[in-house]
């Protein structure tokens, strides 16, 4: 039997699948291999201090999602102390697993500097499989898991970040003098989990009326608008955040497509203005093992210096 040779339109559309198929994997492999370990410290000044103040270097870390057989990822956080920082703020979500003591690993050089932590719900329960798609849809809470016991050393972590020294402010204010200048912090639990306790009283800075001497730093895991919206009331100056992952996935010259909060798509990572205070969200350092790729969102923290403000 004889077959009839393949028409040359049909043959250009089996290229062209082939082409694009290629292409996917291409796109899949560099997401999951290669984006995932070129890491980036993002760099910002901002003009808070008052004047005759020397500058103040703070280290932002958040969404280390740490898991078993990223070495890779430890070894580049042990290596955030060679940039000598004067403070390190820690928005939350260590785990990426039951990991404590591989978590614990990669914060030891950092933990002999000033630091203070927040924890983020992945900090509380493990990760668990989900349709990715399901990132797509606007989400407001993870509160469901409220009620549920925790499944990760949580008190464990805290209690060790605690004993080199580390200030927890889930919920808690606190004050640290560093290099001079009194910082004045507020902190809130994380909203994604229905954590924050806004009230009539918080988040409030501990010696309000602020002097001049202080800067007023709010400090919570993922930027909801209901947080920042008590963080400006409060008259917060800088409020740092994490938990989006900077979308993860975006799209080149577009950008996010989610935030995985409330947040607009367009604030998903970064330094920007909300009422008369700055906001950074950082697009953090890992992933769900889940979903575990990176594309056009590098994985990054951020060194903020804190310099004298205009008289």
């Amino acid at each position: 039997m004889i077959f009839p040779r393949t028409p040359r339109s049909v043959r250009r559309s089996l290229c062209a699948l082939a082409a694009l198929g290629a292409a996917g994997a291409a796109g899949l492999a560099y997401s999951a291999l290669v984006e995932p370990r070129m890491f980036r410290v993002r760099r910002h000044r901002l003009a808070l201090l008052p004047p005759g103040s020397e500058p103040l270097r703070i280290l932002h870390v958040s969404d280390l999602h740490l898991a078993q057989n990223q070495e890779f990822r430890s070894r580049f956080v042990r290596s955030l102390a060679d940039l000598a920082p004067d403070l390190v703020i820690n928005t939350g979500d260590n785990f990426g697993g039951d990991t404590l003591p591989l978590v614990l690993e990669a914060w030891d050089p950092l933990l002999d500097i000033p630091g203070v932590f927040v924890l983020g719900s992945n900090d509380v329960w493990g990760p668990t499989r989900k349709n990715p798609a399901s990132y797509l849809r606007r989400r407001t809470s993870y509160g469901a898991h409220r009620a549920k016991d925790p499944t990760l050393p949580t008190a464990e972590l805290t209690a060790a970040f605690e004993a080199r020294g580390w200030m927890q402010l889930d919920n808690r204010t606190a004050t640290l003098t560093v290099n001079g200048t009194t910082l004045a912090f507020a902190g809130l639990g994380d909203a994604h989990m229905d954590a924050d306790r806004i009230t009539d009283a918080h988040p409030s800075f501990p010696g309000t009326p602020p002097s001049d001497a202080t800067v007023r730093i709010g400090v919570t895991h993922a930027p909801y608008s209901r947080t920042l919206e008590a963080f400006a009331v409060a008259g917060a100056q800088l409020v740092l955040a994490g938990h989006t992952h900077g979308g993860q996935i975006r799209v080149p010259f577009w950008g996010a497509p989610v935030t995985n909060c409330d947040m607009d798509r367009t604030r998903a990572r970064g330094l920007f203005p909300y009422r008369r205070m700055r906001v950074h969200v950082s697009a953090g350092l890992g992933y769900s093992p889940y979903t575990p790729v990176r594309f056009a969102c590098p994985p990054e923290v951020t060194l903020l210096t804190l310099v004298e403000a205009p008289h």
